[in-house]
């Protein structure tokens, strides 16, 4: 950030004006967020669905057959976490696991005739889902919304 852009900023009050952390980005994020996995719990076609295995299956619709590395990427999803999704959808016979031709070091996931079906299912209510949770705004809110929220969560600001 320049020293101009930091001169523009506003600053923020001490901790003894009243710092009131319910009305910080961060809480109202988290509270965001918490009201969209309720939504989506409440919607999913499959109850047993979390949002971040629907994303990892949207991925691997999107991108065929990939890699850890490649679901992690494609999601956001940390090593960890993906590795967990990654057994959990396999479990339920919606994905498959393979070595890499190339590399037989490399495991590739690839989304199962099962884990298909469940998408198909699924995009309608992931519709109804989105418009749950924008349901308050406006269609000039909405646009805003995700034109603010793209922009904080791209990757190439500092931090």
């Amino acid at each position: 950030m320049t020293a101009k852009e930091t001169e523009q900023l506003p600053e923020a009050p001490a901790p003894q004006n009243g710092y009131q952390v319910t009305e910080q980005v961060g809480h109202l994020l988290r509270k965001a967020y918490q009201r969209h996995l309720s939504i989506f719990q409440t919607n999913a076609s499959d109850p047993d669905l979390t949002s971040v295995q629907f994303v990892t299956l949207c991925a691997l619709h999107d991108l065929g057959p990939s890699s850890q590395v490649e679901l992690v990427k494609a999601t956001s999803v940390d090593q960890a976490t993906i590795r967990g999704i990654v057994e959990r959808l396999k479990a339920r016979g919606l994905i498959d696991l393979s070595k890499d031709e190339a590399d037989g070091r490399k495991v590739v996931i690839s989304l199962l005739p099962k884990g298909e079906a469940l998408l198909q299912d699924m995009y309608p209510q992931a519709y109804l889902i989105s418009e749950k949770t924008v349901a308050r705004l406006n269609p000039a809110e909405r646009i805003a919304l995700l034109y603010l929220l793209r922009k904080i969560a791209d990757d190439e600001t500092e931090q």
